[in-house]
């Protein structure tokens, strides 16, 4: 009867959390679907392809797949990759091509919800779309200068699937959205579940250990462990999610926050979006590898930057 007891009130704390947690997500990305609705009905989205296609030659990628990026960044990867494969069928591509549009797709893609998570922990837009559009950028110039100074992966690109136009009337697109919304709920309620197993097997603390000479490197904390892991296996929404709830309850600093979000906005479920990119004939060592070593060494600098105008502004304003 005592053991009844117990589950039951631990499925209603798990179940209330779970409703905290996806209540705090919801009320940022479903506004934000519906501006990206918005902007690809009145063609805002073509306009973007137009801005981006000068800076694709700078990368050493053809002009017009400016509009497979611009088309991903307010989305998401997988409507760039429908997209990439009507333009892909009339342009020979490389290896080399593939890669780097695909590191470009994986590191700047659902911006406006992805940046309206990442605000509400404290990071401004600005510095969303300068760390993941401007980092996305960068990494894809030292990519082509590699590729194309070592003359590899210069090969013509061999496309493992392709994918069906989706629906895309307004019915099609909100029976879509729900779905979506509906499969965060149940990850974030086996989210929770796994954290407090973790927890209660006594496995949080070795991963706690495990982590803390990158999470040192990085700047951060043990307190941003957890959600760390899980931006990156999963992605930064459920990760930010997680952060955010953190934050209100005093269990994370804002700068361990700041530096978290900022690392997962460069590095982020790296399992899912890293297999969906690999169909476009996309190499690990610049979707993966270089990715995630760009963006440890990007935040490790960032957050000598902090400790730098921290410590100056101590000196200016001492307690």
């Amino acid at each position: 009867m005592q053991t009844t007891k117990r589950w039951r009130v631990s499925a209603r704390v798990l179940l209330v959390e779970s409703v905290q947690v996806y209540w705090i997500l919801l009320k940022i990305m479903v506004p934000a679907l519906i501006i990206v609705k918005c902007l690809q009905m009145v063609g805002a989205v073509d306009a973007l392809g137009d801005v981006f296609s000068p800076v694709m030659s700078l990368i050493g990628l053809p002009a017009v797949l400016g509009v497979v990026w611009a088309t991903t960044l307010p989305t998401n990867i997988l409507t760039g990759i429908v997209v990439f494969f009507q333009i892909a069928a009339h342009l020979p591509l490389t290896v080399e091509h593939v890669t780097i549009l695909g590191t470009l797709m994986l590191i700047g893609h659902s911006l406006p919800i992805e940046g309206a998570v990442a605000r509400k922990a404290g990071i401004t837009w600005w510095a969303t779309l300068a760390w993941r559009v401007g980092g996305a950028l960068v990494l894809g110039a030292l990519l082509h200068h590699l590729y194309s100074g070592l003359d590899i992966y210069q090969t013509p690109a061999q496309y493992l699937w392709t994918v069906e136009v989706p629906d895309t009337s307004l019915r099609g697109w909100a029976l879509a959205q729900i779905q979506t919304l509906a499969s965060i709920f149940v990850i974030i309620v086996v989210l929770i579940c796994f954290l407090r197993a973790l927890k209660a097997v006594g496995l949080e603390r070795w991963i706690h250990l495990a982590l803390m000479p990158l999470l040192r490197f990085l700047g951060i904390s043990k307190n941003a462990a957890n959600v760390t892991v899980i931006g990156v296996a999963l992605g930064l929404s459920y990760g930010a999610g997680l952060l955010i709830r953190d934050l209100e309850q005093g269990v994370m600093s804002r700068r361990d926050a700041y530096l978290a979000l900022s690392f997962l906005g460069l590095a982020h479920s790296l399992i899912e979006d890293t297999l969906l990119v690999m169909a476009i004939s996309a190499e690990l060592s610049g979707i993966l590898w270089a990715r995630l070593l760009f963006a440890i060494l990007a935040i490790a600098c960032l957050a000598r930057v902090l400790r730098r105008r921290e410590a100056r502004a101590q000196i200016k304003h001492p307690r």
